[in-house]
């Protein structure tokens, strides 16, 4: 019997994958030439970075201790011991890097502020004048390119203090400390700052740094309770953030302000209604854990089912705030899986473990999802964005969508000539893929407004060090630092200009 069911299964996968496989390939035949001007004139372009991950100078300027500092000095959290104290030194070069941007042809840049550069102590008490000419100079320099700033509020780097003096993301002190912080910015910077981000992929902050502990400030203890809690209070620190800024400046400044979670997409294994179903809650514990609060009142019914008390309840003010508390959606998408319905008992964090879902990277005759990047959990799965944008437009009535984080990472080979790393040719056909998809989704009906290409350099890649790089520009670590642009930023320059013949094509 076993064996029976098992060639069963065996036989829906197989007939599933020919299904998907002629339904992408269709789409995808169809957009080898695109360019830049097959999508929408307003459309935005542009690339990203993040503080932590490409300024350096951590103690420069007043610049106050955050968590990933303090995180990056303990010893085995970063695979190869290194740290963010110097990254790719964009502190000191950033008009280089904004001529580079310039150069390609990005119209926009998304950058994130260092809390703790704005308040050292992260306190909201005494604002670090330095801090605030260094964003100044940063924003002026991207507008006299002709360069739109997109700025993310956190992204990741908490000031030290606050996690030290009463445990940051732990405690609700912590939504009035980032009000401050977040007012400040908005009254700084946005008289020329029109697009701001308020939290970075929050699901990484709550699993990684309090499940799993890969990411700062490492807590692992109490994975049970504590990403339930710090979900929570990001999602009321960004409401009072939005709340704060549609009140008091968002008129008079005339710019949006959004959230950016990021999802893989979940493609049940099979047609089987189990299947399908563990999928779904993937997607609700990742996805949803933060949309659903926002477009519909609360916490998607599966977590609800699944973690009982252990989930936080929202007061009668927090939703009022969490309602529609975000002009567009903020996406960060990277790779797919498939999933399958699995006891629980197959993952040992709780956050996995709770949903009876186990995600897996091939179909179950062999073949897997997609082509394999550097990162042991990124796959070149291109209709997997496809298939998400479409989900996001359909289950929460057709929000505006910036996808703002996309991209695949190289090994960092010291046995490599320059020319050889410089030379991606899988990068190049990631983006190929993944703006085929993008178009798609567009002509289906999905309000997608912008994309950037993560990164636009070689940086810190957080836990895993200077081991991978996602740049669309190679840095030489060995040499100074030296900037070098790859075959995948030539082939995004030739795609924004729009080019005629080959040079403007996709291929």
């Amino acid at each position: 019997m076993a064996k029976s069911l098992a060639t069963t299964s065996m036989a829906e996968g197989l007939e599933k994958k020919k299904r998907m496989d002629e339904e992408w390939t269709s789409v995808y035949s169809s957009k080898q030439s695109l360019t830049r001007l097959d999508f929408p004139p307003n459309f935005t372009f542009g690339t990203a970075t993040s503080a932590y991950q490409v300024e350096g100078a951590w103690n420069e300027d007043g610049r106050g201790p955050s968590i990933w500092d303090a995180f990056c000095r303990a010893p085995g959290n970063i695979c190869d011991g290194s740290n963010g104290d110097i990254a790719v030194d964009q502190y000191h070069r950033y008009k280089e890097d904004i001529d580079l941007i310039a150069k390609l042809g990005f119209k926009a840049y998304r950058f994130s502020i260092s809390w703790s550069r704005i308040f050292p102590d992260g306190l909201g008490t005494q604002v670090n004048a330095e801090g605030i000419r260094y964003y100044n100079n940063v924003i002026n320099a991207l507008l006299d390119k002709g360069i739109q700033p997109y700025a993310t509020l956190y992204h990741w780097d908490l000031p030290l203090n606050l996690n030290e003096s009463f445990g940051g993301w732990l405690d609700k002190q912590i939504v009035k400390h980032f009000a401050v912080y977040a007012e400040t910015c908005f009254s700084s910077f946005g008289d020329r700052v029109k697009d701001w981000i308020t939290l970075n992929e929050p699901h990484q902050t709550a699993v990684n740094g309090y499940c799993t502990g890969s990411y700062a400030p490492g807590r692992r203890e109490h994975s049970s309770t504590e990403p339930y809690i710090v979900a929570h209070h990001q999602l009321l620190a960004h409401a009072e953030a939005v709340s704060i800024y549609n009140k008091k400046y968002k008129d008079k400044q005339g710019g949006q302000i959004g959230l950016t979670v990021d999802c893989l997409w979940f493609e049940a294994l099979s047609d089987r209604v189990e299947d399908i179903n563990a999928a779904t809650r993937r997607l609700d514990f990742q996805l949803g854990w933060y949309l659903d609060p926002i477009y519909c009142g609360d916490y998607p019914e599966t977590m609800r089912e699944k973690l009982g008390d252990r989930l936080p309840q929202f007061s009668e003010r927090d939703k009022e705030l969490l309602k529609n508390s975000t002009d567009f959606i903020g996406l960060n998408h990277y790779t797919s899986r498939f999933v399958r319905h699995a006891r629980n008992d197959l993952e040992e964090n709780d956050v996995n473990k709770v949903q009876e879902a186990e995600k897996i990277a091939e179909w179950e005759g062999g073949e897997m999802i997609g082509e394999k990047a550097a990162s042991p959990w990124l796959y070149l799965v291109p209709w997997g964005l496809w298939k998400l944008l479409n989900y996001i437009s359909m289950r929460y009535n057709n929000p505006p969508i910036y996808i703002t984080e996309n991209g695949m990472d190289d090994e960092d080979d010291s046995t490599s000539l320059l020319h050889e790393m410089l030379d991606d040719k899988l990068r190049v056909s990631y983006y190929k893929g993944h703006l085929a998809a993008v178009h798609q989704s567009i002509k289906d009906g999905a309000d997608v407004r912008g994309y950037f290409a993560w990164s636009l350099l070689d940086n810190f890649e957080w836990e895993l060090g200077y081991t991978k790089r996602f740049g669309l520009i190679y840095v030489d670590y060995k040499n100074g630092l030296a900037r070098h642009p790859k075959s995948s930023a030539y082939w995004f320059k030739r795609f924004l200009k729009a080019e005629d013949g080959k040079n403007g094509k996709m291929d």
